[in-house]
């Protein structure tokens, strides 16, 4: 699923780029400024909008009228890489070494679905929303994090895993402060948003693929933070940017070895 979902995000990038390698002084038809303007209402970022058309000219005005709004919305899609910082460093410290994990498979992942917010003008507003946001990390050793424990521990097996995946989902909310430049000859905008975020726990998960036992599933908390703290930032143009989020809260809690032991994430972002 995730290379499926990273394979549509390169898609559409690729083809948003290549819209906007037309000339500076060409002009746009009304059919073109229709199609961008669903576009963006389907990837969560729709705007109130006047067409005039004279002759063979079409004008775009962005129209932004102060003002609350609240609605349904899929957007702010990340995709990226998670890292484990441990008390301030990338390597991990013996005490959370069973975590070591493949980094280039460690992943992150979420979305907005539901947003509130007020706009000042067309260059500033707030909103809160939320949405889901997953973490997988891709675990090197042959262990089991052990379910129902008094804290976070592990047994070893011997079994060679193909896969062992130790992962965490949440329900995100965060408090959205957003900056949209002015809009370029063709269409597209510089963006920057920035904020604190919650989580709050739903679920853990081990995930294994073994000859031996084929696909298995373990469901617990494994002692994750139940409500997390964190902060992010998305930086783009037009539809597609870059995000980095960092959460203050441990990962783990009730588990006092873990305890330094933090997430942060980055990677690419679709519709915000």
């Amino acid at each position: 699923m995730k290379r499926l979902i990273f394979t549509i995000i390169i898609c559409v990038g690729t083809s948003a780029l290549l819209a906007q390698t037309t000339p500076a002084d060409s002009t746009h038809t009304a059919t073109d400024t229709v199609h961008k303007k669903r576009l963006r209402m389907k990837l969560g970022m729709g705007e109130d909008a006047t067409v005039i058309s004279s002759g063979p000219d079409t004008a775009y005005h962005a129209r932004k009228a102060p003002g609350f709004s609240f609605g349904v919305t899929f957007s702010r899609i990340d995709l990226g890489f998670a890292t484990l910082i441990d008390h301030g460093s990338f390597t991990l410290s013996p005490n959370n070494q069973f975590l070591s994990y493949r980094q280039w498979k460690t992943s992150n992942f979420g979305f907005d679905l539901v947003q509130f917010g007020y706009r000042f003008n067309s260059a500033f507003k707030i909103y809160v929303s939320g949405g889901f946001d997953w973490t997988h990390i891709r675990l090197r050793r042959d262990i089991t994090i052990q379910r129902n424990a008094p804290v976070l521990t592990y047994t070893e097996d011997d079994i060679n895993y193909s896969k062992n995946r130790f992962s965490s989902s949440y329900l995100r909310i965060p408090l959205s402060f957003y900056y949209r430049g002015p809009e370029d000859a063709s269409g597209n905008h510089f963006r920057l948003v920035a904020g604190p975020e919650i989580g709050v726990l739903l679920n853990g998960r081990v995930k294994q693929i073994s000859e031996e036992n084929g696909k298995q599933k373990f469901n617990d908390d494994y002692h994750f933070t139940k409500l997390r703290k964190g902060a992010f930032v998305r930086v783009g143009y037009g539809l597609m940017g870059i995000y980095a989020k960092y959460y203050f809260s441990d990962m783990f809690e009730n588990s006092p070895a873990q305890a330094g032991l933090k997430n942060f994430s980055f990677g690419l972002t679709l519709g915000f």
